[in-house]
């Protein structure tokens, strides 16, 4: 539980952003893009909650992007009018329009992600000796 609680705790407080943006603004810079970016590190808290924080964190960001990717062409192919779903809260979950931007922002988000492990990473080593 000591590995998964600081993952547990950036996974709630990272929701809480994307509801912010979500209630709050207007525009489509920080809406859409940002709002992409800061769900790539929603996953990834969630996918390291889950897990434990045990895996190498870099092939758990690559993965994460291969998965957002996916469904971004799923919403591509109009998976959702294809298989006729109709709930407000599905569709939007699902998505329903593609949008290359997206996989610049899901990129972007990752790219922080990773830079961010690798960061922390250095910190943490040079603390336990491990990096000197």
């Amino acid at each position: 539980m000591k590995k998964r609680l600081p993952y547990i705790v950036l996974f709630a407080v990272l929701v809480g952003v994307e509801v912010l943006i979500a209630l709050t603004q207007h525009d489509n810079f920080i809406r859409y893009y940002g709002g992409d970016i800061i769900v790539m590190w929603v996953l990834y808290c969630l996918v390291q909650a889950v897990l434990g924080g045990k895996n190498n964190h870099y092939i758990v960001n690559l993965a994460l992007l291969a998965f957002a990717f996916a469904v971004e062409f799923v919403q591509k192919w109009g998976f959702a009018d294809k298989f006729g779903i109709e709930s407000p809260f599905l569709r939007t979950l699902i998505g329903t329009s593609f949008a290359v931007e997206d996989l610049f922002s899901y990129a972007a988000g990752t790219a922080v992600a990773c830079a961010g492990v690798f960061v922390y990473s250095r910190i943490v080593g040079s603390r336990d000796g491990k990096n000197e």
